[in-house]
Parts: structure tokens; C-alpha cells; sequence
């Protein structure tokens, strides 16, 4: 498995968005591997972004999203926890959440977690998918370029896929240019 480095994530956070899309999140969890391809996220920036969590500028809750790129920011929205990544060019700000997941690796494990059986709704939503993995804000600020981290994001299969983008969900105030990117008819993408 080839981790994508640190600079993979030291770019404008939609250009690391889209360029997420196929890639594998890997959470090591005890003896075990859950491993599911990236086919839904979102890009999120700074103080000029309304929809962003640094929306009010650099706070203690937030502060990650000012720092090192390439570490997970999670916070909690409506009882879920949310998994994003630093991402940001130099002396930015910024992260990309990851909305969707296809199960590719301990779907029993996943299965048991979130307590369905249906693997289309397994991982299809950003809270959804944290619940599967056991992804809480204890590990916010994990590094995701550490081959030693419980979380990793390594290089998907190269394959073919048309990627299609939206304004993103939930969302009361929104830029203009549209920010979630998706594996166009993949079954895993979370329902409007």
C-alpha cells in the first residue's frame, strides 16, 4: 500500500478533493483492517467560506484546519462525528471532508459497528462512515502520512470514472462554485 504523502495534501483543497476520489482510507482498528475507497468529499476553506468551520477565523475548535496538512480534523455535527483532512496550499487554510466510502475491507467489522446489514447504506454519509470505522474525535489530529497512524489514506486502483460535482449538502450558506465531487453513479455516495 503506497501512503499519499504530505504534499498530496499542500494544494487548494478542491483540487485534493477530487483528486481523493478512488483512493483507500485505511483505519487500523486492534488486529484488523477496514479499508473502503473514497467516492464522495467535500472542500471546505478559510474565513471567506461561510459553510467552513474556520468560517469566524482560527479558534481553539478549529485551529486544526490553520496547521500542518495531511492530518485529520474531526468534529461533530447533529450527533456524528465528521472526518476531514488538512488540506491546504502554503499559509492557507482548509480541509476536505470525507462524505462517502465503498467497503472494500471488514464489512463484518463495519456491519457490526453500525449495527445494518445493508452494505449500500454502510459507509453512504459522512457520519455513516465514522460509525463503521470507529472514528471519534480521539483521533483528531492524527497524521494520515504516518505508516505507523491508526488512520491512513493510501493509492486506490487507477481506474477509469467520471467525477461529478454539486453544491455541497447541508449547507445553509454556500460559495458559488460547486465544492462536493462524487464517482459519477457509484452506489456508495450519500442520498440527497
Amino acid at each position: 500500500m503506497k501512503i499519499l504523502p504530505r504534499s498530496f495534501y499542500e494544494r487548494d483543497p478542491a483540487l485534493v478533493a477530487k483528486d481523493l476520489l478512488g483512493n483507500m482510507l485505511v483505519r487500523r482498528l486492534r488486529k484488523h483492517l477496514l479499508i473502503g475507497r473514497i467516492v464522495e468529499t467535500e472542500a471546505y476553506y478559510g474565513e471567506n467560506d461561510p459553510a467552513s468551520r474556520a468560517y469566524t477565523g482560527r479558534k481553539i475548535f478549529n485551529e486544526l484546519m490553520f496547521l500542518e496538512v495531511g492530518k485529520t480534523f474531526i468534529y461533530m455535527v447533529h450527533g456524528n462525528w465528521l472526518l476531514n483532512i488538512v488540506s491546504h496550499s502554503s499559509g492557507g487554510v482548509g480541509a476536505v471532508l470525507i462524505r462517502a466510502l465503498e467497503p472494500i475491507q471488514g464489512i463484518e467489522i463495519m456491519m457490526k459497528n453500525r449495527k445494518v446489514e445493508n452494505i449500500c447504506s454502510l459507509t453512504s454519509g459522512p457520519g455513516r462512515l465514522t460509525k463503521a470505522f470507529a472514528i471519534t474525535n480521539k483521533l483528531s489530529g492524527v497524521d494520515v502520512t504516518d505508516s505507523n497512524s491508526e488512520l491512513l489514506i493510501v493509492q486506490g486502483v487507477r481506474e477509469n470514472f467520471e467525477i461529478e460535482s454539486s453544491h455541497r449538502i447541508g449547507v445553509r450558506r454556500d460559495l458559488q462554485e460547486k465544492l462536493r465531487f462524487y464517482i459519477k453513479g457509484n452506489r456508495f455516495i450519500s442520498k440527497l
